[in-house]
């Protein structure tokens, strides 16, 4: 029976969703995670009867056809790179990019990786990194000696050295832009990589017409629902276990056949 097979697709489409929505939620308190959402589409349709052809006398033609569905599978599982809320941790290197775009981070083997997590730190040489010691692009070197760090909305970052009435200007921070957001791979460690899908990356000065503002001493949040995936989880819930009862049916329903044919 095809309701076996079909049933069987709408399980595996609600286990999938089931596991996108259980990495929401185990990562509801990371720096700048960007929930996902698992989209499906129906699968081909096989026609029994085309509407649309001539009936039988060739005088009209059939109004509805017979076509019917075979299930369901994934077509995507959706990034949302919607702003996560802003919060206060007064850390001097924490910075959180309010609007849109990415900070840009020296990866493995030279390449150019993306992130908006900005709980940055220094390393031993006095350059501004992330948490996984990856160089913060362009190079930010922080005096030995300096007493304090300012960064402005628009980047620029200044120094208090001793010994000097001014602060020392330390360097300017520029963000990318993408044409497509969701195009960007996801490479784990709050880190994405530049796809075709995403297009070329823009860059930029915060503030500047189309990219947000640096706020130091805070993090953008994880902008993940509780209640949103809490319901989506028992909708998902529900749907696996309707298709269980399907193919439940289905089997009793050819248990019934074949015992009728003894």
């Amino acid at each position: 029976m095809k309701a076996l097979a079909i049933a069987a697709t709408g399980m595996t489409a609600q286990q999938l969703n089931v596991e996108v929505i259980a990495n929401n939620i185990a990562n509801i308190n990371t720096t700048a995670f960007k929930r996902s959402r698992a989209e499906f589409t129906d699968l081909l349709y096989q026609t029994q009867r085309m509407q649309g052809v001539p009936n039988q006398g060739g005088q009209s033609v059939i109004p509805e056809g017979v076509r019917q569905g075979l299930g369901v599978r994934a077509a995507a599982i959706r990034n949302l790179h919607l702003q996560g809320g802003l919060t206060l941790t007064g850390n001097t290197y924490d910075m959180a990019i309010d609007g849109r775009g990415w900070f840009q981070v020296d990866g493995p083997n030279g390449e150019t990786l993306y992130t908006r997590a900005g709980a940055f730190n220094k390393n031993a040489d006095g350059q501004l990194v992330t948490l996984d010691g990856y160089a913060v692009q362009p190079a930010i070197l922080v005096p030995a000696n300096a007493t304090d760090l300012t960064v402005n909305e628009s980047g620029e970052i200044f120094a208090t050295v001793p010994g000097q009435a001014a602060p020392q200007s330390l360097g300017q921070l520029s963000l990318a832009n993408f044409t497509n957001d969701v195009g960007l791979e996801p490479i784990g460690g709050n880190l994405y990589r530049e796809t075709l899908a995403s297009g070329t990356p823009v860059a930029g000065i915060p503030t500047d017409p189309g990219f947000g503002k640096i706020r130091q001493k805070y993090l953008e949040a994880s902008n993940v629902d509780p209640v949103s995936e809490i319901t989506e989880l028992i909708s998902a819930q529900r749907a696996y276990e309707m298709n269980s009862k399907v193919i439940q049916a289905a089997d009793s329903m050819a248990g019934t056949v074949s015992n009728g044919l003894r």
